[in-house]
């Protein structure tokens, strides 16, 4: 079941209307019903999605993992700058998730090694300079 149809699954449950969730969420019931049509953009505002998925979650009564979890995947936000969150939005199971995280940290540590291979190739090009400008070889 998707986050939008849980949501209504669990209005329905209380015997609530969308007017009356609407005004629970402080918000108008057109806006309200996009949510529950599955209308609502997160990739555009992750962060402001998921904060209004949380106070649903709330006025529900579940958790938020509960309602963002689709069978075994669920919605995660990974790092993000100045609000940008739309690049950073990762939907699948904890493993994958895992998974991802694992390939991200051998890549930092890939680049830090390149990086270090490069630093070192530098102090040993400046230090081939300075032989060769003790030798005279070189003029600048």
């Amino acid at each position: 079941m998707k986050v939008h149809e849980k949501i209504r699954f669990l209005r329905n449950q209380k015997g609530w209307s969308q007017e009356k969730m609407a005004e629970k969420l402080s918000m108008t019931t057109q806006g309200y019903a996009k949510v529950e049509r599955g209308e609502t953009d997160y990739q555009s505002n992750a962060e402001n999605y998921l904060a209004k998925l949380a106070k649903i979650a709330d006025i529900l009564g579940v958790n938020l993992e509960e309602l963002i979890m689709n069978g075994d995947k669920a919605i995660y936000l990974v790092g993000g700058n100045d609000n940008n969150w739309g690049d950073n939005v990762v939907i699948g199971s904890p493993v994958e998730l895992a998974f991802e995280v694992q390939k991200q940290q051998l890549i930092i540590e890939l680049k830090d090694k390149e990086l270090a291979l490069q630093q070192r190739e530098i102090e040993n090009l400046k230090e081939i300079i300075a032989l060769l400008k003790n030798q005279g070889a070189v003029k600048c």
